[in-house]
């Protein structure tokens, strides 16, 4: 179990204890962003270091393999692909310029600004096996779930669906949160854990890895969610008095859960959602996002995915909590329920406690420009 000591080593910013994070309740509905795709000259875009162009054109060109039948990026991903393995900055620069215009992101009132949170791979200790201190199920997908995608009747549904159980001919709503943690689940179990508020965590990060006591690192993902809206647990401390909105950190709710054992069951049936989840192969490389290939720490980002396509690449002009900036060019490879807004970014800081901290404390003001392939029509 984490050391209350260093809370801040893992706390996750306020927005997301309160309306919550990346990686889970992917279809909850959310207003309509309404963005302004404002044209920019290259000129336009801050400077960045040339080992930041590398990494963040690599992080990008990473999920090519996943691009090649997109419309709009499968044939820059098969010109991408004829560069070195290692281009130079010159030859990135080219290659950009050559292929993508720039697009300033702005509010419907017209704003550049816009908020950049961060997130991070958790590490939480476990078991393969139940024991006396490790009882907590990390659960698979359980077989009688039933999910529907509506846009495949109606296509202006895109990305909704439904989720439930058949009972005869007849869909109904999965199991809660609080009926699953009651009575169990007929699913297979990935993992045991020794802290529900562990299990929580995780499912508010959407992925994380397990540690085990022969020292390995057992890797999970998000696989898919019950069907019930997330609520988050920090704003129902809020609402019963024992948390103020500003002090809302994954440190001071794991804090008062250790303070009021008694009334963690209360806490975890606040929020109906329950996420299940799959087990990633073994390897150093970050967690797999929205579309499947590895995060890269510094340079893979959350988006809405209404506002920016899965696969783009962005420009980020932001700071850590610091004042330290974040200026590069960065790939958009995952989504999260929390992330939705006109200028709205989520930053992949990397995995463990140290990137915890540094993930737990952003909650900054910045900008994003769009690099969008040339005659291409934008999102709609």
């Amino acid at each position: 179990m984490r050391s209350l000591l260093k809370p801040l080593a893992w706390a996750l910013p306020v927005v997301m204890l309160l309306v919550g994070c990346n990686g889970t309740d992917k279809d909850n509905a959310k207003p309509e962003p309404h963005t302004t795709y404002s044209k920019a000259d290259w000129s336009a875009l801050p400077e960045v270091t040339g080992t930041d162009l590398q990494s963040g054109f690599a992080s990008w060109r990473s999920a090519c393999t996943r691009l090649k039948a997109d419309p709009n990026w499968g044939n820059i991903c098969s010109a991408a692909a004829s560069l070195p393995a290692n281009p130079s900055v010159a030859e990135i620069s080219n290659f950009l310029q050559t292929h993508l215009d720039v697009y300033s992101l702005r509010s419907a009132e017209g704003s550049s600004d816009g908020l950049i949170t961060g997130y991070y791979e958790p590490v939480y200790p476990g078991s393969l096996k139940p024991t006396a201190t490790a009882n907590v199920p990390i659960y698979g997908v359980p077989s009688d779930l039933i999910v529907v995608n509506l846009d495949s009747i109606y296509p202006e549904l895109k990305g909704k669906r439904l989720r439930g159980r058949l009972e005869g001919r007849v869909l109904k709503p999965y199991d809660t949160a609080q009926t699953i943690n009651s009575n169990g689940l007929n699913a297979p179990v990935l993992a045991w854990l020794t802290d529900p508020m562990d299990l929580q965590f995780l499912q508010i990060q959407g992925s994380g890895r397990v540690q085990l006591d022969n020292g390995r690192q057992l890797r999970i993902g998000y696989a898919d969610q019950n069907g019930h809206p997330y609520k988050p647990i920090g704003r129902w401390l809020v609402e019963q008095g024992e948390l103020k909105k500003e002090d809302v950190t994954m440190g001071t709710i794991h804090a008062w859960a250790v303070a009021h054992p008694e009334r963690v069951h209360e806490l975890l049936a606040s929020n109906p959602s329950y996420v299940f989840f799959t087990q990633n192969p073994d390897s150093n490389e970050g967690p797999r996002g929205s579309l499947n290939v590895p995060l890269t720490p510094g340079y893979s980002v959350a988006v809405d995915r209404k506002v920016i396509p899965l696969g783009s690449l962005l420009w980020l002009s932001t700071t850590q909590a610091d004042g330290h900036p974040i200026v590069r060019p960065v790939a958009a490879q995952d989504t999260g329920g929390a992330i939705a807004g006109e200028v709205r970014a989520d930053f992949f800081v990397g995995t463990g406690p140290q990137a915890g901290q540094i993930a737990g404390d952003m909650k900054q003001k910045g900008n994003i420009w769009l690099l969008w392939p040339k005659g291409a029509a934008l999102p709609q």
